[in-house]
């Protein structure tokens, strides 16, 4: 768990992160959102000292971070940013082994490690290990920059707008090997975006930052139901919110029992793509499909309008 409180900085006169208290549950993902300048990445480096608070503290599992050497507490956390960051005069292996080799592990669990990481994000350690950066494509080496975060098996790994050049279809690709990743190691991941979209699919909870300020820190179906301010509802988008509660949930977890002759979804997809298929048909319901195949129930586009509403 990391626990955030009262964090400050400033520069002079200028407050950049004013008095921030959070707390971030262990194996969880929060998302840091906000307009540019609003704090998110300067309180993001506080958590590993990257940038030292002016006020305040930092706990991780109950132990204040400034108790530690600042180098001896990055190695024990995982960061990676946008552009990844890599050694271009380094392999991809050598790339990952980075901390391992600091902390001084043997040389024959960094290889197996390396290999688990390449393995975990598709890339096959034959074909990559002795590859340089400049070999792969753009979102090849940000899956390695998020790979050589993860090397050390940190508890905790921050990230710094990961994807913020990616295009589309990379970057999908890249949120969803993030939530897998997530799930795989329970790593507690604290992500720093300005894709509201971004921050409601990865987050478990989402904080809002302006002008230095915490605004809101909460669930993502509580910010856009119940933003605490006209800031947070502009930036949640009140004009799509309904949609992006839809995204929120699953075909899967809104299915009711029953056959459909409609057109199959899969229970995987959102409610929001699960209506965009219904519209695109012209159906008024669909059958929810199983990754096995089994049926799982069916959906209305009633039904999932329901979901569309606070509740």
């Amino acid at each position: 768990m990391i626990t955030v409180e009262n964090l400050c900085k400033r520069y002079g006169e200028t407050t950049i992160v004013d008095a921030v208290s959070m707390t971030i549950a262990k194996n969880s993902i929060t998302v840091i959102v906000g307009t540019s300048g609003s704090g998110k990445s300067t309180l993001l480096r506080m958590i590993n000292r990257l940038v030292e608070p002016t006020g305040g503290r930092v706990l991780i599992d109950g132990q204040d971070t400034r108790a530690e050497p600042a180098h001896l507490l990055r190695r024990r956390i995982g960061y990676a940013i946008q552009g990844h960051g890599l050694f271009p005069h380094r392999t991809v292996g050598e790339n990952i082994a980075t901390v391992p080799q600091l902390l001084g592990w043997e040389p024959a669990r960094i290889r197996a490690r390396v290999e688990e990481l390449l393995s975990v994000f598709q890339l096959d350690p034959k074909e990559y290990a002795d590859a340089y950066p400049h070999e792969l494509s753009g979102g090849q080496q940000q899956r390695v920059g998020v790979a050589r975060a993860l090397a050390a098996e940190p508890a905790v790994l921050l990230m710094d707008e990961p994807y913020g050049a990616l295009d589309p279809i990379i970057r999908a690709k890249a949120q969803a090997d993030l939530l897998e990743i997530q799930r795989r190691f329970g790593t507690t991941i604290v992500l720093v975006t300005h894709d509201m979209d971004e921050a409601f699919h990865l987050g478990d909870h989402v904080a809002v930052m302006s002008q230095g300020r915490l605004l809101q820190y909460d669930r993502p179906a509580v910010l856009l139901t119940r933003p605490a301010d006209p800031f947070v509802a502009r930036m949640t988008g009140l004009a799509d919110r309904a949609l992006r509660l839809l995204s929120l949930t699953t075909a899967g977890e809104a299915a009711v029992p029953g056959l459909s002759a409609g057109p199959r979804v899969a229970a995987s997809v959102s409610l929001r793509e699960a209506l965009s298929e219904l519209v695109w048909k012209g159906a008024e319901s669909a059958q929810v499909i199983d990754a096995d195949g089994t049926a799982r129930g069916h959906l209305t586009v009633a039904s999932i309008l329901g979901h569309g509403r606070p509740a």
